[in-house]
């Protein structure tokens, strides 16, 4: 006990479908795709759409391009629902980012 309260450590989870193994998967898909990308003086393509305000449309459209195309192009490519998965992370990304935008926006006026 600190101060009167109780400290308890959490356990973790026992998951049922090996997502600990799956986000270790996802975090090292999305460390290599940093290497990997076109980029024009360290700035990907990516980063460019996302900063002209197009990055909810971009994200959304590439995660039903390659949803839509698991299970076809190369037959069911893991790949694509990692490419999914990541586009789905940027979108959060640009959620979260657009929203602290109209909160600081509402704080100026």
């Amino acid at each position: 006990m600190v101060n009167n309260v109780r400290l308890t450590q959490r356990l973790p989870p026992v998951y049922k479908y090996d997502e600990d193994r799956l986000l270790s998967d996802i975090r090292e898909y999305i460390d290599d795709t940093y290497d990997q990308h076109y980029s024009y003086n360290n700035f990907q393509a990516t980063e460019f759409i996302m900063d002209s305000g197009h990055g909810e449309g971009f994200c959304i459209g590439n995660i039903m391009k390659y949803a839509q195309r698991y299970g076809k192009k190369n037959g069911k490519d893991r790949k694509d629902l990692l490419k999914v998965i990541h586009y789905g992370i940027m979108a959060l990304y640009n959620h979260d980012q657009q929203r602290l935008y109209k909160e600081h926006e509402e704080d100026i006026r």
